[in-house]
């Protein structure tokens, strides 16, 4: 059974200006139900991610100033969120939900989150809307337990992995596949184990060709047992962030790709949501319910 994570806490409010990219969080699960893909018990509200696992990635000082609301008024512009305990408490509720969907998928195949991805945080800092680096925690979290022993991050959210790239930079059992535009968001990028920096306006072809070939690759050479994957759809040229030209269908085959080589080679696998900008609500929504289509399609049909 597909088990998918989500907490009323993803579509937290937020001040004007930052509640349209909070909508997509209600929408994707009600439309899922709607349209019969998922049925009401594959959905799981995880509770709070532990200070223990947390602290597998992140330094004491900077978790401990977000508890306490206390980080700077500089950190949080950096962030993008205006802070309260409600934010913090959304931050640990995502990275749980990615941590139980990591148990999940050892279990089934593969599970999602319908809220993470949140690769901007690094392990004293966060930016671009993130506090808290949920697949690095959930990563942190399998290999300290035994549970994996190499494990594979493939981001192709828009931007670039940083945060997830740097705290893994000195770990040689994980491996940084991260495929974003070169000339956007964030300014100074990280080296990641692969870096595939694309120009603006790059074409379905174009795309799923490199990722075709890098992703095989990868996976031959390190030969990871588990995988993360962050699915963003601000990869869609409607995306107003986004700078790249893939389709809705090139979006969609991208996801296949992904998850037919985990299904494959039997590799446990995380997706998480990660970024999606359109202006049209409607891009987003159906880009985001395909990766959950075919997630049931190839592991559960």
């Amino acid at each position: 059974m597909l088990k998918i994570a989500y907490h009323p806490l993803y579509a937290h409010p937020l001040p004007e200006g930052h509640r349209f990219p909070m909508l997509k969080y209600e929408l994707i699960p009600e439309q899922l139900l709607y349209e019969g893909t998922i049925q009401p018990d594959q959905l799981f509200a995880p509770e709070a991610c532990s200070e223990e696992a947390i602290l597998r990635v992140h330094t004491a000082d900077y978790w401990q100033r977000m508890q306490a609301l206390k980080l700077t008024p500089k950190e949080m512009r950096k962030i993008g969120f205006p802070l309260s305990a409600a934010l913090v408490q959304r931050e640990i509720t995502i990275a749980q939900g990615t941590l139980d969907a990591a148990q999940f998928a050892l279990q089934h195949g593969v599970a999602m989150n319908v809220a993470g991805g949140t690769h901007h945080a690094y392990a004293d800092s966060g930016e671009g809307f993130c506090l808290l680096n949920d697949q690095a925690i959930a990563a942190a979290h399998l290999l300290a337990k035994g549970l994996a022993q190499r494990v594979l991050v493939v981001d192709l959210d828009v931007h670039q992995g940083n945060g997830t790239a740097k705290i893994f930079e000195n770990e040689p059992r994980v491996f940084t596949f991260s495929m974003h535009g070169a000339s956007n968001y964030p300014h100074h990028k990280e080296q990641s184990n692969l870096d595939l920096p694309l120009p603006n306006g790059t074409d379905d072809a174009t795309y799923l060709a490199l990722l075709d070939e890098q992703l095989t690759r990868i996976l031959a050479e390190f030969q990871p047992d588990f995988m993360f994957y962050q699915a963003g759809v601000d990869v869609l040229a409607t995306d107003k962030l986004g700078k790249l030209g893939l389709s809705i269908a090139g979006c969609a085959a991208r996801d296949a790709f992904v998850l037919r080589q985990a299904h494959r080679l039997h590799l446990p696998l995380v997706i998480c949501m990660g970024g999606g900008y359109s202006t049209d609500i409607r891009h987003i929504l159906e880009a985001h319910c395909n990766t959950y289509r075919l997630a049931q399609q190839i592991f559960f049909e």
